[in-house]
């Protein structure tokens, strides 16, 4: 089964919003075994919607539409899918019940006709039920192709997929296996790591593939392929990564499922009993973003202080200014007393620090930019490590958060369990 994707809404053409709805929904088919044969954004047009649809159907049997359903006027979606199945609006009460009922419990302006008029639905569609928001789903079916409407809200489309399209999906379609598995790398560029295993790529069997995804101080290598036998997939794939890891294994970190490496941490962390807390400068911040990104964090993650100024390392970490003025805030020495300060203040086991100067001029006392010192506290002792990170802040930023991850996973692989 091949699928298309239309995000429908003038926001994402403006770039207001990134539509995450889309790496969503195609993460989600891809799993059960559909394929994305296109994704497409549109305006909030009727004649924009319509001619997506007579696109789509050239190309997929399975068209998934996202937005558009909201209460006001530039909300056309549901009118145009009237005139496109030659269908009409008729209220159903379970729908009206359930936005009243919303605005009971969590809405304090009163209800207006308008709320109440998302009730009022095409009659050939089969409705989905959206728990958490007033704009119901629409599933058609018209000469063999099916026809999906959900809300653009990020949370409402994805509780929509998971308990009502996707069960559905499988329920009245046949589809084949499809399977994944990435390979994480850290440390060489995806052209140098070509080079490596250019044999063994050359080598894999049909219909195996194999792509890279490289990003900032990391390349991650997927293996797909498709077929009917989910176990036989599986068996295949494995066997080549078998094959692999000999040629990569000083830059290999293992693979994942969809896991990014502060989960691969956190894992690690929690089946070791440790902890972990963080000390940043130049990263403001964002490595204690990922870890808390994820559902129980708490479970090792202690704390984490952003000591952006020069004050704030020696007043909430201890960092000595004498070690400062000797060797300047951007430095190993300080990098590693900021580690061990964390350490010390969340009373963790491990402990990240990063400073540097992320640009776009050089520092106080003269550092390049881009350069960036990482200090990493363990039960054992402290370490800190020097890098140049480019010129660019944002990616500096970026590839030192990289970095200090690979740094303390790389550890952590070589501590007992």
């Amino acid at each position: 089964m091949k699928a298309e994707l239309i995000s429908i809404g003038d926001e994402i053409l403006i770039g207001q919003i990134v539509n995450t709805n889309a790496v969503f929904l195609s993460k989600a088919l891809n799993k059960i075994g559909v394929e994305i044969a296109q994704i497409s954004s549109i305006s909030d047009q009727k004649e924009n919607i319509i001619s997506a649809l007579d696109e789509a159907r050239k190309r997929a049997n399975f068209i998934i539409m996202t937005g558009g359903l909201g209460p006001t006027k530039d909300d056309v979606t549901k009118h145009t899918l009237c005139e496109y199945f030659d269908d009409q609006l008729v209220k159903n009460e379970r729908v009206l019940e359930h936005i009243e009922n919303i605005f009971r419990k969590y809405v304090t302006t009163p209800i207006s006709e308008m709320n109440r008029d998302q009730a009022n639905l095409p009659s050939k569609a089969t409705l989905l039920h959206n728990a958490y928001g007033t704009a119901a789903g629409m599933w058609f079916s018209d000469r063999g192709q099916v026809f999906v409407s959900l809300p653009g809200v990020p949370y409402e489309m994805e509780a929509l997929m998971r308990n009502e399209v996707l069960p559905k999906i499988q329920q009245e379609f046949v589809l084949p296996a499809l399977y994944h598995k990435t390979i994480l790398t850290y440390g060489l560029g995806e052209s140098a790591i070509a080079e490596r295993i250019e044999a063994w790529e050359n080598q894999l069997p049909h219909p195996i593939k194999l792509a890279y995804l490289p990003s900032l101080g990391r390349v991650r290598l997927r293996l797909s392929t498709k077929g009917q036998a989910l176990e036989k997939l599986k068996e295949q794939v494995n066997e080549q990564i078998e094959k692999v890891i000999p040629l990569i294994e000083d830059i290999y970190f293992g693979t994942e499922e969809d896991q990014s490496i502060e989960f691969l941490i956190a894992s690690r962390l929690k089946k070791m009993g440790k902890t972990l807390s963080c000390a940043e400068s130049c990263t403001g911040g964002a490595i204690a973003t990922r870890f808390t990104a994820h559902a129980g964090a708490s479970e090792f993650f202690c704390g984490s202080a952003v000591t952006y100024a020069t004050e704030s390392k020696t007043d909430l970490l201890g960092v000595e200014k004498s070690l400062i003025e000797k060797h300047g805030v951007v430095s190993g020495p300080v990098a590693a007393a900021m580690a061990l300060g964390a350490q010390k203040k969340y009373q963790s086991d491990y402990a990240l620090a990063t400073t540097g100067n992320a640009g776009p001029t050089k520092g106080d006392q003269g550092q390049e930019v881009g350069i960036v010192f990482i200090g990493l506290a363990t039960p054992d002792g402290v370490e800190s490590f020097e890098f140049m990170m480019g010129n660019n802040r944002t990616r500096v930023i970026q590839k030192t958060v990289n970095q200090a991850l690979e740094t303390l996973y790389r550890v952590l692989l070589k501590a007992p369990v």
